[in-house]
């Protein structure tokens, strides 16, 4: 049985996360455990890790921090063993060597870059970023395989990740400007967009997650 940790750092978003895992788990062959949690043993021997998030960038990397031995156990599982992660919305953000939402911020470090306020040239475009937009695919990724281009996603963010080397973005979005939608290094995967709010494109995105074997 693989098992499948949903981090439990106090995220507003785990449980409906939580519930689309489990729904899609339920339409896949084999047996897979997804649980809900902080535990870094847990955590550390987990055959896949997702990392959700809702708010700002320094209290959702404060609250993976203050919990004793959760990033080191996530680094076990995703940098050592080399364990498929996928983080969601803030949770991609946190990928990022540092934000800069209210002041400079120590992130994971996982995928380098930087999170910065959106500023897009159309006036029009509000912020926060809130709804339906559509996927631009910049180069093929296995969690996005049979998605063409224009695959509407649904966003709720005012900051966005900008990778140091540009070739790990594999998905961007234009919301008066383009910015990285979906970044991808190694084993390691990040959507600015919520999945388990996307409807039938966000659960087929959770299902390759789900069967995705890195190499």
């Amino acid at each position: 049985m693989e098992r499948i940790a949903l981090i439990d750092y106090g995220s507003g978003n785990l449980r409906s996360a939580e519930k689309a895992l489990q729904t899609v788990a339920r339409t896949l062959a084999g047996e897979r455990e997804i649980v809900a949690t902080a535990d870094p043993d847990y955590i550390a021997r987990a055959d896949r890790l997702v990392l959700p998030g809702v708010g700002a960038f320094k209290a959702c990397m404060d609250a993976l921090t203050i919990r004793y031995g959760l990033v080191e156990a996530m680094n076990v599982a995703v940098r050592e063993r080399g364990a498929p992660f996928l983080g969601v919305c803030v949770g991609m953000q946190l990928l990022a060597s540092r934000g800069l939402e209210f002041g400079a911020h120590e992130g994971l470090g996982w995928i380098p870059g930087e999170v910065k306020i959106l500023k897009p040239k159309d006036p029009h475009a509000k912020i926060p970023h809130m709804g339906w937009n559509a996927l631009e695919l910049e180069r093929p990724h296995p969690l996005f395989e049979g998605m063409g281009d224009q695959t509407d996603m649904y966003f709720t963010h005012s900051y966005a990740m900008t990778p140091a080397d540009p070739s790990a973005t594999v998905a961007s979005v234009d919301h008066g400007g383009r910015f990285a939608a979906a970044v991808a290094l190694d084993n390691v995967a990040g959507v600015q967009f919520h999945p388990e709010k996307s409807q039938a494109n966000g659960l087929a995105l959770i299902g390759r997650f789900l069967e995705w074997r890195p190499q």
